[in-house]
Order: structure tokens, then C-alpha cells, then sequence
């Protein structure tokens, strides 16, 4: 089932546990993962975030609505993905970590031949961009379409954790005290610190 735009329009730090356990969909539809890991960004009350300063061409999808995918390229060879959220025109986003593969496992390994097992096709936000195909064509897709091509976020019915594992963000320079990532306790698919 579709998730809803309200369901979004939160402060990200409440929004990235809720995200746990929503399915990500790629855009062909046969490649599915489980959200297990996401750390949340916000905007100009963060200095990790690529909005901290304000809009720009590259973060304008992060200013809203919610449910919009916003995807960027880091280290100058790989793609994040993030669920915008927060209320419209407030910086917002939650990036995602990591998946749990559910379906589309043979398009997925040929995505990552570099893979030595499933547990390493998604175990990180750019080996989940490319086990699901992600990439600058997907930057402000509309995550909770009904109909169409393109990336998706459903909901099987599947709860967050009641009580996620919480640590700091990784990968960052910047407010780097903030426990504002959040994780599956024991699945074995977070990424590897």
C-alpha cells in the first residue's frame, strides 16, 4: 500500500525511525528492499546538510513537498537516495543506508556483480542506488505515486521497530554528535561502519 504524504510531513528525526521496514521499489518494479538503516537531515538546523545553506539547484527537491526522492552524487562515482519530508519549503530529508533485499535478487546481483553474498548488495546508500538501479534520472521522483513508472515507497504493513538502534551519522565533518541515524537491531544488512 501506498504511503501517504502526512505520513512524511514530519520533523526528519521522527520521520527516519518510522521509515524502518518501508519498502523501496526501483522503478522497474521487480527490485525490492527493506529499509533498515537511515539517518536523518534538516536543513538549515543542520551543518551536515547539503541545504544547510540554502536552496540551490542541486537541494531545491529537499525544500519539499514531502515524498519526493532526492538523489545526489558523492565522491564523483556514486548515487545516495533520500525521502524528502518535513513540511513544504522546509529542508528536509531522510537518507537512506540501507536495505534488506526482498525481490528482484538475479537483477540486483547483476546491478553489484562485485557482491560476494545478498547481505552485500544493499549494506550502504550507493550499493543501494546501484542494486536498484538509482541514479540522477530519479532526483525528484514522486515517491508515493500510485501509478507509473518509478521509484516507489510502500508500506506491506510491516511496523518500524519499537525500540531502533540509534547512533551517530557516518561519513559526515559536520554535527557529527547528532544520534540521528537509526538502524534495525541484528539485521544483518546495516552497512558496516
Amino acid at each position: 500500500m501506498p504511503v501517504q504524504p502526512a505520513d512524511l510531513e514530519g520533523n526528519p528525526v521522527t520521520v527516519a525511525p518510522w521509515l524502518l521496514n518501508k519498502l523501496l521499489v526501483s522503478a522497474d518494479g521487480d527490485r525490492v528492499g527493506r529499509i533498515v538503516e537511515v539517518e536523518a537531515y534538516h536543513g538549515a538546523n543542520d551543518a551536515a546538510s547539503h541545504a544547510y545553506r540554502g536552496i540551490t539547484p542541486r537541494t531545491s527537491v529537499m525544500f519539499g513537498p514531502p515524498g519526493f526522492l532526492y538523489v545526489y552524487f558523492t565522491y564523483g562515482m556514486h548515487w545516495c537516495a533520500n525521502v524528502v519530508c518535513g513540511p513544504d519549503g522546509e529542508a528536509a530529508a531522510v537518507l537512506i543506508r540501507a536495505l534488506a533485499p526482498v525481490a528482484g535478487f538475479e537483477a540486483m546481483r547483476a546491478s553489484r556483480p562485485k557482491a560476494r553474498s545478498d547481505r552485500d548488495l544493499c549494506n550502504g546508500p550507493a550499493k543501494l542506488c546501484q542494486a536498484l538501479g538509482i541514479g540522477r534520472s530519479d532526483n525528484g521522483a514522486d515517491l508515493l505515486a500510485s501509478r507509473g513508472a518509478g521509484v516507489r515507497l510502500r508500506d506491506d504493513g510491516t511496523p518500524p521497530p519499537k525500540r531502533p538502534a540509534r547512533g551517530t551519522r557516518i561519513g559526515i565533518k559536520e554535527a557529527t554528535e547528532r544520534r540521528w541515524r537509526f538502524w534495525v537491531p541484528g539485521d544483518p544488512n546495516v552497512s558496516k561502519r
